[in-house]
């Protein structure tokens, strides 16, 4: 672990120590002694889901080269990332879960999936694997969103649609496909991915402000963590929160290990830096997830804080273990 990346860790933690000072003293309004009046956690969180996050994934993906992406490298990353999500939304579905709060299968399977690959990934790519492993971070990191929050969205917003009495079949998968594209996550990507295939390049002022708002979200998201422990408080069930955490810090870095190294053949730089990028922390996105279906808020920020905080241990264990295969 490198000293630049503790410094993010603890500037990420006083981030959202100020989030969370802000909440505790109602600065923005909120919920008095008797339980009344707005929750500004809610309106920052809309704020960054429909205008915000939007922004960064549709410069992000208008900006894509395909064309030069490692895809085996990529589908060794995504593939068993693929995997566990599938298996993280299909288990408390499977236990009727998702009869009483349809969107508590996909908020969990973000939280497990959803990495920090922006505050934390970035630093720690760029000081443990030097230049040439921060060019494969942040190509990992190009269609991270846009793969995790398209997929989930399409899970949870059928789950919302199944979810109403008395639709038939047709009506589900009709509600399904209209409140997927018209999506504050996939419309974007969508548009995104028609101006890139079409070849257009950004003009320069569009591109400006798109920027300009894509670089809001990240202490956003962090202060919102921070707003959200103050409003919400700390889970009184905290075992489901330690447990989605340790799946992210453990679980996930293991099965990419796995299938990238003895399915994929990988070894070396790529192999590490795909490792690392599933050892990361619950990234914050996780976060607005759940606040835009109004679902465990609490659980996903407490897993959010424990595994920032337990990554300074994890990850120097995950990077003694990867020197094995380099």
């Amino acid at each position: 672990m490198t000293w630049v990346v503790f410094y993010k860790l603890l500037a990420i933690f006083i981030t959202v120590a100020i989030g969370w000072f802000v909440g505790h003293m109602r600065w923005l309004g909120g919920r008095d002694a008797g339980g009344q009046g707005g929750d500004p956690a809610r309106v920052l969180s809309a704020a960054a889901f429909y205008i915000f996050v939007p922004a960064l994934l549709f410069r992000t993906t208008a900006r894509v080269d395909f064309a030069s992406l490692p895809w085996l490298m990529l589908g060794a990353f995504f593939l068993p990332l693929a995997l566990l999500l599938l298996l993280v939304y299909g288990v408390p579905r499977r236990r009727g879960a998702g009869r009483v709060a349809p969107a508590l299968p996909s908020v969990q399977a973000i939280t497990v999936c959803f990495g920090n690959t922006l505050q934390v990934g970035v630093p720690l790519a760029a000081g443990v694997f030097g230049e040439a492993g921060l060019a494969l971070h942040i190509t990992v990191v190009s269609l991270h969103a846009l793969v995790i929050l398209s997929l989930l969205t399409v899970l949870v917003e059928h789950d919302l649609a199944r979810a109403q009495p008395g639709q038939s079949l047709a009506e589900t998968l009709k509600a399904t496909v209209r409140n997927t594209v018209i999506h504050p996550v996939v419309l974007p990507v969508v548009a995104g991915l028609a101006f890139n295939g079409l070849g257009l390049t950004l003009p320069a002022v569009l591109d400006e402000v798109l920027q300009l708002l894509g670089t809001a979200v990240v202490p956003l998201c962090l202060t919102l963590i921070g707003m959200s422990l103050a409003y919400y408080g700390w889970p009184r069930q905290w075992r489901g929160a330690l447990g989605l955490a340790l799946l992210k810090l453990f679980a996930l870095p293991a099965l990419v290990l796995l299938v990238a190294h003895w399915v994929f053949g990988l070894s070396g730089l790529p192999l590490s830096v795909i490792v690392m990028i599933a050892a990361l922390p619950v990234g914050s996105n996780a976060l607005i997830f759940a606040q835009r279906y109004r679902c465990h808020e609490t659980e996903v920020t407490a897993a959010t804080v424990i595994s920032t905080l337990a990554f300074v241990l994890s990850a120097p264990l995950w990077l003694s273990l990867l020197t094995r295969f380099s």
